[in-house]
């Protein structure tokens, strides 16, 4: 019970000070006015200063309760609050002093002025009090002098934000040495006491002047390429570097120490992310029934997540694999708890069971995310990779056509493109499997992307466990380039794709600059806390079987046609007979039955025109490039 009522006693003891602070104030007003001398006062002036005083205070706490005055958390007021406190005396002052002149009350114009100021003055200092002393005494805070050297990117609204949290909050321990913005007229000026220092030219001498340890980039506004580049530089100090995740902290006021966080090997791509049509999508998936293969993996999951937004009517997640399957479960229900939402646990190989959950079902939409996709693994297993990326695949494209879906989009890849291995050779395969369905009543649709960040089994995952464990990093070649994108872009770009698509199309993405593998494994490093090739080795391995030295360019075929978002594009391609199809699905089953691994490779260069030998096309590669350096 005491509890309850401390929030009370609280009130009624500033209630008592308030109405203290009054008297106070006005008898200091007459004080003031009649030279400090209590006996100069005239006895009608005393009598008066009671009445007015026992006016003032009724009014004055019937103001302050109406305007919250007993509500603030008086450690922690802000420039807000003080002004909102200072207009609440003045009200409550001026509304005194005109009732009280109406009922004739009529203070000296001097004793008014000078009392108001004394109100002002004391009843929001009070309030400030606890504030002025925890900033005093965190200035004085040894501990902030040997903690964190910090410098803070960005001396906007965030960057104040979080300068001000930083200083007044004993759990940081360190401190604010420096700001870096690019605005010039800020040059030289202080903010809550802390120089502006310069711009990004000037990071890496004042990382070194005050001996900074860690930078924190909070410029929630700047585009990803300005982002790129003032990390890049960031990362040359040798110091921790964080960063506020985006801007929608400013719209919504809550940046804080909470919003910061490591840096990730995304911030420094500096591309522009695709951006969603969710008019298009939402008509896509409202109200329909979605059914997901390979729901529980990398792509298929966040594919989930963004179906899950637009309110299908149905989604129906379909996984061999039961754990992941459950958590993506979990995840759904916990934050769309109206979902409709069914998880199959079930195999595409299995031609029975995937006709089956078609006919239970009857999805109206599929996105067909389930294929194994190791490239060094399936050139170790190439009958898996027949067996599942195109035979499960046909089945579930059969499936398709047979309960009357409408719309079928295959989750495909760069490495489809010219194929060096068996992995991207069935997946064009499938491609053509789609291609090929020119007389069906489902719209088949394939989407190309490149690497994709964090996915499972990508090098990220992989270079973070390197170096966790001290390294070294390996590299196959560190010539080797890549296209990366994020899972959010990858899984957007499928979902417009799908709204958009027509018969047979295959959408690519324009992902922009190529990352170096080996810049890709430094910058890892860097945001590590770790300098490359002195705290951690990077080694270079060698190639793989069937991997590419330089993947080749998706944008680069003449037949690309521009959508209504600029960074989708579609490559149509001439439509393939179905004869050619079914002729190539025999021999293929008749290679797989027969156990004869060494010439699904052969049969798959006959079947994939574009299927060629890894060593054909990476040496052709480095010959271009090294006569274009010879010509330079």
């Amino acid at each position: 019970m005491r509890e309850k009522y401390k929030p009370t006693v609280r009130i009624l003891t500033i209630m008592l000070l308030d109405m203290l602070l009054i008297a106070v104030c006005g008898g200091m007003a007459f004080l003031v006015r009649f030279d400090f001398s209590f006996n100069a006062i005239p006895l009608d002036y005393k009598t008066l200063l009671w009445r007015f005083l026992t006016l003032e205070c009724v009014i004055t706490l019937a103001i302050f309760w109406v305007r919250k005055m007993y509500h603030y958390v008086w450690r922690a007021v802000s420039i807000y609050d003080v002004a909102d406190m200072i207009l609440t005396v003045v009200l409550a002052f001026v509304t005194s002093y005109v009732i009280g002149r109406a009922v004739g009350l009529r203070l000296p114009n001097s004793v008014a002025f000078i009392d108001l100021l004394c109100l002002v003055i004391t009843q929001v200092g009070m309030r400030c009090a606890l504030r002025f002393y925890r900033v005093f005494s965190l200035a004085v805070d040894k501990r902030k002098d040997n903690g964190e050297r910090i410098m803070i990117i960005g001396g906007g609204s965030a960057g104040r934000l979080l300068l001000n949290e930083i200083q007044s909050s004993h759990k940081v321990v360190g401190k604010v040495c420096c700001v870096i913005d690019d605005n010039t007229s800020k040059w030289g000026k202080q903010m809550n006491g802390v120089p502006i220092c310069g711009g990004r030219e000037s990071i890496m001498d004042m990382a070194k002047k005050e001996k900074i340890t860690q930078i924190i980039f909070a410029i929630p506004a700047a585009t990803p390429v300005q982002k790129r580049e003032i990390l890049e530089i960031c990362q040359k100090t040798g110091c921790k570097v964080r960063t506020l995740p985006g801007i929608y902290q400013m719209v919504n006021g809550e940046v804080s120490l909470a919003d910061v966080k490591d840096v990730q090997v995304e911030d420094l791509l500096g591309r522009d992310p695709v951006q969603l049509d969710t008019g298009v999508v939402s008509g896509f998936l409202r109200d329909k029934t979605v059914l997901v293969t390979g729901g529980g993996g990398s792509i298929g999951s966040e594919l989930c997540r963004q179906i899950a937004r637009f309110g299908p009517a149905k989604l129906i997640i379909l996984d061999i694999y039961e754990n992941n399957a459950y958590d993506i479960q979990q995840e759904l229900l916990s934050k769309f708890p109206d979902l409709n939402l069914r998880v199959e646990i079930a195999s595409i190989r299995d031609k029975e069971r995937i006709y089956s959950l078609f006919q239970q079902h009857r999805p109206e939409i599929v996105f067909h995310a389930a294929a194994h996709k190791h490239v060094p693994l399936m050139e170790n297993c190439p009958d898996e990779a027949v067996k599942n990326n195109i035979f499960g695949t046909y089945h579930v494209v059969r499936a398709a056509e047979k309960f009357g879906v409408k719309k079928f989009v295959m989750i495909s890849t760069d490495k489809a493109v010219n194929p060096t291995n068996i992995m991207g050779a069935t997946k064009r395969f499938c491609e053509m499997i789609l291609q090929s369905r020119t007389e069906s009543a489902t719209e088949f649709c394939a989407v190309r992307f490149g690497n994709v960040l964090g996915s499972n089994g990508s090098v990220v995952p992989l270079f973070k466990r390197q170096i966790e464990n001290g390294g070294p990093v390996t590299l196959t070649d560190k010539r080797i380039i890549r296209y990366f994108m994020t899972i959010p872009e990858a899984s957007q770009l499928v979902l417009e794709a799908g709204a958009m698509a027509r018969r047979g199309q295959i959408f690519v993405l324009d992902m922009g600059e190529p990352v170096k593998i080996l810049a890709l494994a430094e910058n890892l490093i860097r945001l590590s806390g770790l300098e490359p090739y002195r705290d951690i080795e990077i080694k270079e391995i060698g190639l793989r079987p069937g991997e590419k030295l330089y993947e080749e360019l998706l944008m680069k075929n003449d037949q690309l046609i521009k959508t209504a978002n600029n960074k989708i594009f579609v490559e149509q391609q001439e439509n393939i007979p179905q004869a050619y199809i079914m002729a190539g699905l025999k021999r293929l089953d008749q290679a797989v039955s027969d156990n004869a691994n060494l010439e699904l490779s052969d049969l798959m260069k006959q079947l994939v025109p574009t299927y060629r030998d890894p060593e054909e096309v990476n040496g052709t590669v480095v010959r271009e490039t090294e006569e274009v350096e010879v010509k330079a």
